[in-house]
């Protein structure tokens, strides 16, 4: 059960990653094949990839036969992502469960009025908040 979305999950998601077997960069690719992810030209806007190196990433994950060829995941993409989630979400339940529902609400309102705040504040680029 997922009490409220982390999205700075830390050490359990790049442990779900790397047992994945994938680099930060295919992570990021795999991602945004979601739907749900970042678009290229923000990863190389904030986070300094190239098109070449995301090119590269691609290749590998086709290789790999975790996209298809317009760059979508395939079913094995797809059961990788959910399972790198389902793990995930595993390492990251017990702070959760430590602070109870009423703990989860009053965390889940707070990081949604800072969220705001931010947002407010332009920390968003506009193509990724379109996305949400």
């Amino acid at each position: 059960m997922r009490a409220v979305h982390n999205p700075a999950r830390g050490d359990g998601h790049l442990a779900a990653l790397m047992s994945g077997e994938l680099d930060g960069l295919e992570a990021l690719v795999t991602h945004t094949a979601t739907g749900r992810g970042m678009t290229p030209s923000w990863v190389f806007t904030t986070r300094g990839w190239t098109r070449e190196e995301w090119d590269a990433a691609v290749g590998r994950l086709r290789g790999r036969g975790l996209l298809d060829a317009d760059g979508e995941l395939t079913e094995r993409g797809l059961a990788l992502r959910e399972e790198i989630e389902a793990e995930t979400d595993r390492l990251d339940r017990a702070p959760y469960e430590h602070l109870g529902a009423e703990g989860v609400g009053r965390l889940t309102e707070l990081g949604a009025a800072f969220a705001k705040a931010a947002l407010l504040a332009g920390a968003y680029p506009a193509d990724l908040i379109g996305k949400r």
